[in-house]
């Protein structure tokens, strides 16, 4: 017997691998001072409690792995998190901050009259901090970090704690925004932004810097 010609066949959607990228919750520097990678900054109260609703926001959404930046401000974003899914806290050193160089632990207010600043805020690209990073530098760091996560993780749910000007930077780079327009986007402490990434498409961005709602449901994007 002869079997019948199958029609076409209707493949379900290709399942990526989604990465939710949280910024660290606020210190007590935090809008006042370039902290960069010094040590020794933690948590304010009110950052624990932003770190706290950032795994309240998680439940119900499968997740595989979480990642930080070393430092100590990401890493205690990080444990609610760990502590509700039971998952171990990797380190990532390419989601560190930025290295600010000589420009570590300089007030905002000092440094905002200086000539550069205004090079930082609109000509990025073309900006090293004296002693330290470029922005080009820190763009490309972040998003190979994503992309080997991506590749270690394919398919799964995977939580990166960083901090602002990266995660910026891995968004604009999602969304082929010229990162001299970087600094257009906005990542508040304790904010979460989701960028789905299929092999052979270009990065979706579900999500940017978000603060409230549930985020079980971008499984299902």
């Amino acid at each position: 017997m002869t079997a019948l010609a199958s029609g076409p066949s209707a493949e379900p959607p290709q399942q990526g691998t989604l990465l939710l990228l949280v910024r660290h919750g606020e210190t007590p520097t935090t809008g006042t001072v370039l902290p960069g990678r010094a040590p020794g900054l933690h948590l304010s109260e009110r950052g624990r409690t932003q770190a706290e609703r950032v795994a309240e926001r998680l439940s119900g959404l499968p997740v595989d792995a979480l990642y930080s930046s070393p430092l100590e401000r990401a890493c205690e974003t990080a444990e609610p998190t760990a502590a509700r899914t039971g998952l171990a806290v990797k380190h990532d050193d390419g989601l560190l901050e930025c290295d600010f160089g000589e420009w570590t632990g300089a007030a905002i207010a000092d440094l905002a009259v200086l000539p550069e600043w205004q090079t930082v805020q609109h000509s990025p690209s073309a900006f090293r901090f004296p002693g330290g990073e470029s922005f080009p530098e820190m763009q490309a760091r972040i998003v190979g970090a994503l992309e080997a996560l991506c590749g270690a993780h394919a398919g799964g749910v995977v939580v990166c704690f960083s901090h602002a000007d990266p995660i910026k930077a891995a968004v604009a780079h999602a969304l082929g925004t010229p990162l001299d327009l970087f600094q257009r986007i906005v990542i508040s402490p304790g904010s979460v932004s989701a960028i789905s990434f299929v092999e052979g498409q270009d990065p979706a961005v579900l999500m940017v810097n978000s603060t409230s709602e549930p985020l079980s449901g971008l499984r299902g994007l």
